[in-house]
Protein backbone atom coordinates (compact mmCIF):
# COMPACT_ATOMS: atom_id res chain seq x y z
CA UNK A 1 0.00 0.00 0.00
CA UNK A 2 1.44 3.82 -1.09
CA UNK A 3 0.55 6.59 1.39
CA UNK A 4 0.85 10.14 0.35
CA UNK A 5 3.35 10.12 2.29
CA UNK A 6 5.37 7.40 0.42
CA UNK A 7 4.16 9.24 -3.06
CA UNK A 8 5.85 12.51 -1.71
CA UNK A 9 8.98 10.74 -0.80
CA UNK A 10 9.01 8.84 -4.42
CA UNK A 11 9.01 12.55 -6.06
CA UNK A 12 12.03 12.88 -4.43
CA UNK A 13 13.67 10.25 -5.95
CA UNK A 14 12.48 10.61 -9.31
CA UNK A 15 11.65 13.56 -10.18
CA UNK A 16 14.37 16.58 -11.17
CA UNK A 17 15.54 18.95 -8.66
CA UNK A 18 13.97 21.70 -10.85
CA UNK A 19 10.62 19.91 -10.22
CA UNK A 20 7.80 21.36 -8.22
CA UNK A 21 7.38 18.80 -4.91
CA UNK A 22 3.69 18.28 -3.85
CA UNK A 23 5.54 17.94 0.06
CA UNK A 24 6.64 21.43 -0.17
CA UNK A 25 3.52 23.21 -2.17
CA UNK A 26 2.49 27.09 -1.19
CA UNK A 27 -0.40 25.69 0.55
CA UNK A 28 -4.37 26.56 -0.25
CA UNK A 29 -6.48 29.30 0.64
CA UNK A 30 -8.11 27.68 2.91
CA UNK A 31 -5.80 24.85 5.26
CA UNK A 32 -7.03 21.24 5.42
CA UNK A 33 -6.33 18.35 6.47
CA UNK A 34 -4.43 15.83 3.85
CA UNK A 35 -5.12 12.94 2.14
CA UNK A 36 -4.12 9.65 3.22
CA UNK A 37 -3.03 8.58 -0.22
CA UNK A 38 -3.10 11.29 -2.54
CA UNK A 39 -0.72 14.20 -2.66
CA UNK A 40 -1.91 17.83 -2.27
CA UNK A 41 -1.82 17.81 -6.57
CA UNK A 42 -3.20 14.95 -7.05
CA UNK A 43 -6.02 15.93 -5.10
CA UNK A 44 -6.13 19.07 -7.05
CA UNK A 45 -6.48 16.87 -10.25
CA UNK A 46 -9.35 15.03 -8.87
CA UNK A 47 -11.82 18.11 -7.62
CA UNK A 48 -11.20 19.60 -11.36
CA UNK A 49 -12.22 16.39 -13.24
CA UNK A 50 -15.48 15.75 -10.94
CA UNK A 51 -16.38 19.62 -11.33
CA UNK A 52 -19.65 20.55 -13.52
CA UNK A 53 -17.67 23.36 -15.01
CA UNK A 54 -15.03 20.39 -16.06
CA UNK A 55 -18.09 18.58 -17.83
CA UNK A 56 -19.62 21.45 -19.12
CA UNK A 57 -16.39 21.86 -21.55
CA UNK A 58 -17.89 18.80 -23.31
CA UNK A 59 -20.64 21.27 -24.26
CA UNK A 60 -18.31 24.20 -25.27
CA UNK A 61 -17.39 24.97 -28.81
CA UNK A 62 -13.73 25.04 -30.02
CA UNK A 63 -13.50 27.07 -33.09
CA UNK A 64 -16.27 24.70 -35.20
CA UNK A 65 -19.50 24.37 -33.80
CA UNK A 66 -19.68 20.71 -32.55
CA UNK A 67 -23.20 20.08 -34.35
CA UNK A 68 -21.28 20.64 -37.73
CA UNK A 69 -19.47 18.04 -37.37
CA UNK A 70 -19.02 14.58 -34.90
CA UNK A 71 -15.08 14.87 -34.99
CA UNK A 72 -14.84 17.97 -34.92
CA UNK A 73 -13.00 19.27 -31.07
CA UNK A 74 -14.51 20.89 -28.24
CA UNK A 75 -13.10 22.52 -25.45
CA UNK A 76 -13.27 19.56 -23.52
CA UNK A 77 -11.78 17.31 -26.37
CA UNK A 78 -9.01 20.45 -26.52
CA UNK A 79 -8.60 19.76 -23.10
CA UNK A 80 -7.59 16.35 -23.04
CA UNK A 81 -5.23 17.34 -25.66
CA UNK A 82 -3.57 19.54 -23.76
CA UNK A 83 -3.00 17.36 -20.95
CA UNK A 84 -1.55 14.38 -22.87
CA UNK A 85 1.29 17.26 -24.67
CA UNK A 86 1.62 18.37 -21.36
CA UNK A 87 1.97 15.25 -19.26
CA UNK A 88 4.61 13.70 -22.15
CA UNK A 89 7.01 16.57 -21.66
CA UNK A 90 6.71 16.71 -18.11
CA UNK A 91 7.52 13.11 -17.64
CA UNK A 92 10.64 12.98 -20.28
CA UNK A 93 12.07 16.03 -18.43
CA UNK A 94 11.02 14.08 -14.99
CA UNK A 95 8.89 16.91 -13.32
CA UNK A 96 5.55 16.84 -11.81
CA UNK A 97 3.15 14.78 -13.81
CA UNK A 98 0.31 15.55 -11.30
CA UNK A 99 0.47 18.88 -10.98
CA UNK A 100 1.11 19.03 -15.03
CA UNK A 101 -1.83 17.52 -15.28
CA UNK A 102 -4.20 19.42 -12.84
CA UNK A 103 -3.35 22.88 -14.19
CA UNK A 104 -3.82 21.41 -17.94
CA UNK A 105 -7.28 20.16 -16.94
CA UNK A 106 -8.09 23.39 -15.76
CA UNK A 107 -6.86 25.67 -18.19
CA UNK A 108 -9.77 26.50 -19.68
CA UNK A 109 -12.73 25.92 -17.08
CA UNK A 110 -13.89 29.18 -17.35
CA UNK A 111 -14.54 29.28 -21.27
CA UNK A 112 -17.47 30.70 -22.47
CA UNK A 113 -19.75 29.04 -24.87
CA UNK A 114 -19.33 29.24 -28.83
CA UNK A 115 -15.50 29.09 -28.46
CA UNK A 116 -13.22 32.28 -29.72
CA UNK A 117 -16.66 34.69 -31.06
CA UNK A 118 -18.14 33.85 -27.83
CA UNK A 119 -15.26 35.40 -25.64
CA UNK A 120 -14.46 38.26 -28.30
CA UNK A 121 -18.41 39.08 -27.90
CA UNK A 122 -18.47 38.78 -23.91
CA UNK A 123 -15.30 40.97 -23.90
CA UNK A 124 -16.96 43.65 -25.80
CA UNK A 125 -20.30 43.41 -23.62
CA UNK A 126 -18.47 43.24 -20.28
CA UNK A 127 -17.70 46.65 -19.27
CA UNK A 128 -14.37 45.36 -17.54
CA UNK A 129 -13.63 43.35 -20.40
CA UNK A 130 -13.36 39.12 -21.00
CA UNK A 131 -10.26 37.23 -20.58
CA UNK A 132 -11.04 33.54 -20.04
CA UNK A 133 -7.61 32.56 -18.26
CA UNK A 134 -9.04 35.21 -15.54
CA UNK A 135 -12.57 33.54 -15.56
CA UNK A 136 -10.65 30.08 -15.34
CA UNK A 137 -9.74 30.72 -11.93
CA UNK A 138 -12.76 32.94 -10.73
CA UNK A 139 -14.29 29.79 -11.65
CA UNK A 140 -12.00 27.35 -9.59
CA UNK A 141 -11.97 29.94 -6.85
CA UNK A 142 -15.53 30.96 -6.38
CA UNK A 143 -18.14 29.99 -8.87
CA UNK A 144 -17.30 25.91 -8.46
CA UNK A 145 -19.15 24.62 -5.51
CA UNK A 146 -18.75 21.71 -3.45
CA UNK A 147 -20.59 20.35 -0.26
CA UNK A 148 -18.39 22.24 2.30
CA UNK A 149 -16.99 25.59 0.30
CA UNK A 150 -17.60 27.96 -2.55
CA UNK A 151 -14.64 27.22 -4.59
CA UNK A 152 -12.44 24.50 -4.81
CA UNK A 153 -9.51 25.91 -2.98
CA UNK A 154 -6.84 24.52 -5.08
CA UNK A 155 -2.92 24.43 -4.47
CA UNK A 156 -1.32 28.15 -5.21
CA UNK A 157 0.61 26.73 -7.76
CA UNK A 158 -2.33 24.96 -9.74
CA UNK A 159 -4.35 28.03 -9.36
CA UNK A 160 -1.21 29.59 -10.70
CA UNK A 161 -0.76 27.63 -13.67
CA UNK A 162 -4.32 27.97 -14.55
CA UNK A 163 -4.30 32.17 -14.30
CA UNK A 164 -0.88 32.00 -16.21
CA UNK A 165 -1.39 29.85 -18.81
CA UNK A 166 -2.18 32.67 -21.14
CA UNK A 167 -1.66 36.20 -21.11
CA UNK A 168 1.43 38.12 -19.92
CA UNK A 169 2.55 36.53 -17.45
CA UNK A 170 4.36 33.01 -17.27
CA UNK A 171 4.07 30.90 -14.60
CA UNK A 172 6.23 30.48 -11.64
CA UNK A 173 6.52 26.55 -12.06
CA UNK A 174 7.96 24.70 -14.89
CA UNK A 175 5.45 22.59 -14.81
CA UNK A 176 2.96 25.89 -15.16
CA UNK A 177 5.32 26.69 -18.13
CA UNK A 178 4.72 23.32 -19.82
CA UNK A 179 0.93 23.77 -19.84
CA UNK A 180 1.28 27.15 -21.21
CA UNK A 181 3.28 26.10 -23.88
CA UNK A 182 1.27 22.80 -24.89
CA UNK A 183 -1.55 24.56 -24.80
CA UNK A 184 -0.48 26.35 -28.01
CA UNK A 185 1.11 23.17 -29.39
CA UNK A 186 -2.34 21.82 -29.02
CA UNK A 187 -4.97 24.33 -30.43
CA UNK A 188 -2.46 25.31 -33.23
CA UNK A 189 -2.22 21.68 -34.57
CA UNK A 190 -6.05 20.75 -34.32
CA UNK A 191 -7.47 23.47 -35.55
CA UNK A 192 -5.35 22.80 -38.71
CA UNK A 193 -6.83 19.50 -38.70
CA UNK A 194 -10.45 20.73 -38.31
CA UNK A 195 -10.16 23.74 -40.86
CA UNK A 196 -8.67 21.12 -43.36
CA UNK A 197 -11.64 18.62 -42.30
CA UNK A 198 -14.00 21.54 -42.65
CA UNK A 199 -12.52 22.80 -45.89
CA UNK A 200 -11.70 26.19 -44.95
CA UNK A 201 -8.20 25.70 -45.58
CA UNK A 202 -6.05 22.85 -47.63
CA UNK A 203 -2.81 21.79 -47.19
CA UNK A 204 -1.62 24.14 -50.30
CA UNK A 205 -2.48 26.72 -48.17
CA UNK A 206 -0.66 26.15 -44.96
CA UNK A 207 2.59 27.98 -45.06
CA UNK A 208 5.45 25.53 -46.80
CA UNK A 209 8.06 27.09 -44.82
CA UNK A 210 6.91 26.30 -41.18
CA UNK A 211 5.69 22.77 -42.77
CA UNK A 212 8.91 22.26 -43.50
CA UNK A 213 10.23 22.80 -39.98
CA UNK A 214 6.94 21.08 -38.04
CA UNK A 215 6.45 18.59 -40.18
CA UNK A 216 3.92 17.42 -42.95
CA UNK A 217 1.06 15.36 -40.65
CA UNK A 218 -0.64 15.99 -37.09
CA UNK A 219 1.54 13.76 -35.36
CA UNK A 220 4.85 14.35 -37.10
CA UNK A 221 4.44 17.87 -35.61
CA UNK A 222 2.78 17.11 -32.00
CA UNK A 223 5.99 14.82 -32.09
CA UNK A 224 8.59 17.31 -33.22
CA UNK A 225 7.12 20.18 -31.33
CA UNK A 226 7.50 17.68 -27.84
CA UNK A 227 11.14 16.75 -28.84
CA UNK A 228 12.40 20.09 -29.80
CA UNK A 229 10.88 21.57 -26.46
CA UNK A 230 12.30 18.45 -24.09
CA UNK A 231 15.84 18.74 -25.74
CA UNK A 232 15.72 22.46 -25.58
CA UNK A 233 14.31 22.42 -22.10
CA UNK A 234 16.21 19.75 -20.28
CA UNK A 235 18.19 21.31 -17.51
CA UNK A 236 17.05 25.05 -18.00
CA UNK A 237 15.06 27.17 -15.58
CA UNK A 238 12.47 27.70 -18.19
CA UNK A 239 10.64 25.98 -20.73
CA UNK A 240 11.40 26.93 -24.33
CA UNK A 241 11.11 25.75 -27.66
CA UNK A 242 14.60 26.46 -29.72
CA UNK A 243 14.28 29.45 -32.11
CA UNK A 244 13.70 27.63 -35.56
CA UNK A 245 10.37 25.90 -33.93
CA UNK A 246 9.77 28.69 -32.01
CA UNK A 247 9.33 30.76 -34.60
CA UNK A 248 7.31 28.41 -37.12
CA UNK A 249 4.77 28.03 -34.53
CA UNK A 250 4.23 31.45 -33.87
CA UNK A 251 3.90 32.20 -37.41
CA UNK A 252 1.69 29.22 -38.31
CA UNK A 253 -0.47 30.30 -35.18
CA UNK A 254 -0.45 34.12 -36.83
CA UNK A 255 -1.54 32.46 -39.75
CA UNK A 256 -4.72 30.46 -38.01
CA UNK A 257 -5.76 33.73 -36.47
CA UNK A 258 -5.79 35.44 -40.14
CA UNK A 259 -7.02 33.00 -42.24
CA UNK A 260 -9.25 30.89 -39.84
CA UNK A 261 -10.11 31.94 -35.87
CA UNK A 262 -10.75 35.12 -38.04
CA UNK A 263 -11.96 34.01 -41.42
CA UNK A 264 -15.40 35.13 -42.61
CA UNK A 265 -15.68 31.37 -43.92
CA UNK A 266 -15.23 30.07 -40.26
CA UNK A 267 -17.43 33.07 -39.04
CA UNK A 268 -19.91 32.03 -41.74
CA UNK A 269 -20.11 28.38 -40.17
CA UNK A 270 -20.51 29.71 -36.94
CA UNK A 271 -23.46 32.22 -38.13
CA UNK A 272 -21.25 34.74 -35.93
CA UNK A 273 -24.48 37.17 -36.10
CA UNK A 274 -26.70 34.88 -34.32
CA UNK A 275 -24.17 34.00 -31.64
CA UNK A 276 -23.83 38.24 -31.42
CA UNK A 277 -27.90 38.01 -30.84
CA UNK A 278 -27.89 35.61 -28.43
CA UNK A 279 -25.28 36.40 -25.91
CA UNK A 280 -26.00 40.41 -25.89
CA UNK A 281 -29.52 39.66 -25.55
CA UNK A 282 -28.94 37.29 -22.46
CA UNK A 283 -26.55 39.64 -21.27
CA UNK A 284 -28.64 42.27 -21.10
CA UNK A 285 -32.23 40.79 -20.26
CA UNK A 286 -30.09 39.46 -17.06
CA UNK A 287 -28.68 42.83 -16.20
CA UNK A 288 -31.89 43.99 -16.01
CA UNK A 289 -33.53 40.77 -14.18
CA UNK A 290 -30.74 39.59 -12.40
CA UNK A 291 -33.02 37.65 -9.88
CA UNK A 292 -34.24 35.53 -12.69
CA UNK A 293 -30.61 34.00 -12.33
CA UNK A 294 -29.72 31.20 -10.28
CA UNK A 295 -29.22 31.86 -6.47
CA UNK A 296 -25.35 31.28 -6.67
CA UNK A 297 -25.12 33.84 -9.37
CA UNK A 298 -27.68 36.26 -7.17
CA UNK A 299 -25.93 35.91 -4.41
CA UNK A 300 -22.74 37.10 -6.10
CA UNK A 301 -24.71 40.48 -6.76
CA UNK A 302 -23.94 41.60 -3.55
CA UNK A 303 -20.01 41.06 -3.69
CA UNK A 304 -19.13 41.77 -6.85
CA UNK A 305 -21.91 43.83 -8.63
CA UNK A 306 -24.98 42.80 -11.15
CA UNK A 307 -22.72 42.70 -14.60
CA UNK A 308 -20.24 40.76 -13.09
CA UNK A 309 -22.76 38.32 -12.14
CA UNK A 310 -24.02 38.15 -15.47
CA UNK A 311 -20.85 37.84 -16.91
CA UNK A 312 -20.25 34.67 -14.57
CA UNK A 313 -23.35 33.55 -15.25
CA UNK A 314 -23.09 33.28 -19.33
CA UNK A 315 -19.75 32.65 -19.29
CA UNK A 316 -20.28 29.41 -17.64
CA UNK A 317 -22.88 28.41 -20.18
CA UNK A 318 -22.83 25.53 -22.72
CA UNK A 319 -23.59 26.43 -26.38
CA UNK A 320 -27.32 24.50 -26.33
CA UNK A 321 -27.88 25.84 -22.83
CA UNK A 322 -27.31 29.15 -24.26
CA UNK A 323 -29.64 29.03 -26.98
CA UNK A 324 -31.80 27.03 -25.04
CA UNK A 325 -32.37 30.30 -22.66
CA UNK A 326 -32.71 32.47 -25.83
CA UNK A 327 -35.58 30.67 -27.62
CA UNK A 328 -37.14 30.40 -23.75
CA UNK A 329 -36.44 34.36 -23.46
CA UNK A 330 -37.11 35.24 -27.18
CA UNK A 331 -40.73 36.95 -26.86
CA UNK A 332 -39.14 39.76 -24.19
CA UNK A 333 -36.13 40.52 -26.70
Amino acid sequence: MLLRTDLERLEYERLSPRAAKAAETRGRAVPEEQCEFRTDFQRDRDRIIHSKAFRRLMHKTQVFLAHEGDHYRTRLTHTLEVAQVARTIARALAYNEDLTEAIALGHDIGHTPFGHSGESILNLLHPEGFRHNEQSLRVVDELEMTSRRRGLNLTMEVRDGIRNHSGPDVPFTLEGQIVRISDRIAYVNHDIDDALRSGVLSMSDIPKRDLDVLGMTHSERINNLIVDLVRSSDGQDSIRLSDTFSEALLDLRAFMFEHVYYSPEVKRIEDLSRIETVLTSLYRYYCENPQEMPTLYVDLIAQDGVQCAVKDYISCMTDRFAMSKYKELEHVF
